[in-house]
């Protein structure tokens, strides 16, 4: 019999998959491990936001099929407009109070089609308008890493999980770095794909005037690509629709990609890049180049605080729309009091923008993807820091009243990270790969962005750099392996 738990450290979801289609490991009792693994963190972490073992322990007894991709394999899906039948939605928020969906978004859908066990959802802001996760509704998410700092947001439940070895990867949405912020703070792989490459449906349509897309956090490069060919291609009526790699994105991880012209950046807006920072991107820069990679200083086209009121005016907007739905749902407005200070600075400012403004907003950030669409002609890949500084300590981008402008917030957390927004704007594909860890032993993540449409490129190199310096091995102190976790 197989040491569930000691598989559980090592293997990654595609190696537990194996294990499952092979039958030497039943997908209830790899549930049953996961599920031991969440009572041991959780507390700690603060990383769940339900815990679903009903519904997915009847989901492994009813299994039959051995086929799926990622069949047996536990995970668990962001509380973050990805409804999943029966379960609460509460999008990191009060003012959903009790609220359940009786139906699932489709990324879900093409989940447990792919052998997934659907074991609880993660914790995300308010609305996923934060780069760290912490609300009112759920309290603040930790980083195994050092229980003090923030796990990113807005994916911060999903990257806490997959970096503590509870779960080899987690579902996640990203709008402006939400699964890449995270993932660089906890030291694990996440991508976003370009713009309409994974459904949204049916709940959105085009989350953010299109800057949204749901994927993964995951603790190996291959699970990612694994995870995109059992889950790309548009939904039906989706609104935009990107281009799906006639090989299997999986393929592109078995193989060193052609040597690559990539465009470094440093520094992006009026904001300071640390020390620490550089040297992480750096030695990312250096490590392509000994991979025989063609590095070299660029600047991006791009005014950073210009660019941000636009995607604000869009945000703004869409919050607005979706309290109002809301209020609709339930029969009676939200208040401000049920709403977070940050929630309230952006409604303030730009949630009563009118529809020629919201429309110049939209067409403005689609001429900058096609500026940037022409700038990539010459560069295979961007490379730049994810962000500027270690995680950030809980509490520093919590806001508990709202008499900050929205100036100061955007310099809040854009100061944070102002690199990560710019490429769902453009819709191009860009991952955070975890390749540095500071003096203090948090992990920065360097930020790699590609042409629109091609993550195997991307995949390619992060699979490539995963090889020269493996990450899997870095444990972080707080962790659910079979050692009692550290208490930091």
């Amino acid at each position: 019999m197989q040491d569930i738990q000691n598989l559980l450290d090592i293997e990654d979801a595609t190696g537990l998959a194996e294990w499952v289609k092979r039958g030497e490991v039943q997908p209830g009792e790899l549930l049953e491990a996961v599920i031991d693994r969440i009572e041991l963190v959780e507390p700690q972490l603060n990383a769940v936001a339900e815990r679903l073992y009903d519904s997915a322990r009847q989901a492994a007894r009813e299994s039959r099929s051995r086929d799926g991709v990622f069949s047996g394999v536990p995970t668990l899906i962001k509380d973050l407009f990805s409804p999943v039948n029966g379960a609460a939605m509460t999008n990191g928020s009060q003012s959903l109070g009790g609220f359940r969906a009786d139906f699932e978004s489709e990324i879900v859908t093409r989940l447990r089609g792919a052998g997934c066990l659907i074991v609880g959802t993660s914790t995300s802001p308010e609305f996923g308008t934060s780069y760290s996760t912490e609300s009112s509704r759920f309290g603040a998410t930790r980083n195994p890493w050092n229980l003090a700092h923030s796990a990113g947001g807005s994916s911060g439940g999903a990257a806490a999980l997959v970096a503590a070895r509870v779960v080899p990867f987690a579902h996640g949405n990203d709008g402006g770095g939400s699964l890449r912020v995270p993932a660089s703070c906890c030291g694990v792989f996440g991508l976003k794909p370009s713009r309409g490459l994974l459904p949204s449906g049916p709940m959105v349509g085009e989350g953010w005037a299109g800057m949204g897309t749901p994927h993964a956090v995951t603790l190996s490069v291959r699970d990612s690509a694994a995870l995109l060919d059992a889950t790309a291609g548009i939904d039906l009526g989706a609104p935009y629709a990107a281009p799906v790699q006639t090989l299997p994105y999986f393929a592109a991880v078995q193989r060193d990609p052609r040597p690559l012209r990539i465009g470094l950046v440093e520094q992006l807006g009026p904001w300071p890049t640390s020390t620490e920072s550089l040297e992480a991107v750096r030695q990312a820069a250096r490590l392509c180049q000994s991979l025989g990679h063609r590095v070299e200083p660029v600047s991006l086209p791009v005014v950073l605080p210009e660019f941000l009121d636009q995607v604000f005016t869009i945000i703004g907007a869409s919050t607005r729309h979706y309290v109002d739905v809301l209020g609709q749902m339930r029969g009676f407005a939200v208040q401000p009091e049920e709403l977070e200070a940050r929630t309230r600075i952006i409604l303030r400012s730009k949630g009563d923008v009118s529809g020629a403004q919201y429309a110049g907003a939209v067409e403005w950030i689609h001429a900058l993807g096609r500026q940037l669409a022409v700038f990539m002609q010459n560069y295979d890949v961007i490379l730049t820091p994810t962000l500027t500084r270690e995680p950030v300590p809980i509490g520093e981008l919590d806001l508990q009243d709202d008499s900050m402008s929205l100036e100061e917030l955007i310099e809040r957390f854009h100061s944070y990270s102002p690199f990560t927004a710019l490429f769902n704007a453009s819709g191009q594909p860009a991952m955070s790969v975890p390749l540095y860890w500071s003096a203090g032993g948090l992990p920065m993540g360097a930020h790699f962005a590609g042409r629109f449409g091609e993550e195997s490129t991307l995949l390619a190199l992060a699979a490539q750099l995963e090889r020269a310096q493996p990450w899997r091995g870095q444990v972080p102190p707080f962790n659910a392996c079979q050692r009692p976790p550290s208490r930091l």
